[in-house]
């Protein structure tokens, strides 16, 4: 009778055990799947934030476009007009509206290929050919091709940047962050102000490091955040007499990001904005 009870007892046991097991199992699956759940639908309200916040961004860029596009067109079709009027128009007249329906053409194809290349970046970065770069030399191009243009606004370009400076990144890439960070300066740091390029941290193993920074005004601290935006002008008449697309640092960013570094930017104290940023080794 005892051993009946004591095997009874033990079986109820083991049935209970079993019960608890089963409803511990029971209950982690069920939380596993509550998790997995709530993952997913994390996962899917992520998914339509990015949609949404593409789509609003598609949207901005081509209100931008669209508003950028305006001024030159409705320049240009102005003076063809004037041109095509029935009112005699000088030889002198003439040629100065052909120069301006000319140079509102440049700032047209300028902004075709400039928003060609950030969405080139943006969708099919992987199209960009990769090969051995000399960073030093692309600086040297660049400040080479706005010569002319820093020298009517009294600047001089210091390359301190040192030889063997090589990466495998995009030639024209590389080019267009040195060519877009100088001309930037040239046009907006103000006449008579130095701009001076150098490498920091040249000790790291991984990326270069570089300082581009000039001597001039800088910007209001409100703007820097921004600085990168597309289409963000500090100085609207001024940056559409220069002939900018608004992109250029736009450009920039997103050229840098392709080399796998980071850029950031900020005011010097001693007067003029300066840029830091890396470039994959």
């Amino acid at each position: 009778m005892t051993n009946t009870i004591i095997i009874t007892v033990t079986l109820l046991g083991l049935a209970l055990i079993t019960l608890v097991w089963m409803a511990v199992r029971l209950k982690m699956r069920v939380q596993s799947e509550h998790r997995l759940r709530e993952e997913a639908e994390a996962s899917k309200q992520q998914i339509i934030v990015e949609q949404n916040r593409n789509r609003q961004l598609k949207q901005e860029m081509t209100n931008n476009i669209a508003h950028e596009l305006k001024t030159p067109v409705s320049s240009i079709r102005g003076y063809l007009e004037i041109l095509l009027a029935d009112k005699p128009v000088s030889d002198e007249q003439r040629h100065f509206f052909i120069e301006r329906c000319y140079s509102q053409t440049l700032r047209l194809s300028n902004l075709i290929n400039d928003v060609s290349l950030i969405n080139k970046l943006e969708e099919a970065n992987d199209l960009f050919v990769k090969e051995p770069v000399d960073i030093k030399a692309t600086a040297r191009e660049a400040i080479s091709e706005l010569m002319l243009k820093s020298e009517q606004h009294g600047i001089a370009i210091h390359d301190n940047l040192p030889d063997g400076m090589v990466v495998n990144g995009n030639t024209m890439l590389l080019y267009s962050i040195f060519r877009n960070l100088i001309e930037n300066a040239i046009e907006y740091a103000g006449d008579g102000s130095t701009v001076c390029i150098q490498c920091y941290k040249p000790e790291d193993e991984t990326h270069y490091f570089i300082h581009l920074y000039d001597t001039g005004k800088g910007v209001g601290n409100e703007y820097l955040p921004r600085l990168f935006d597309r289409f963000l002008r500090i100085d609207e008449g001024r940056s559409r007499k220069s002939g900018g697309t608004g992109l250029g640092l736009s450009i920039v960013k997103h050229a840098v990001l392709f080399h796998e570094g980071d850029i950031y930017v900020k005011n010097r104290v001693e007067g003029g904005l300066e840029f830091f940023f890396s470039i994959k080794k």
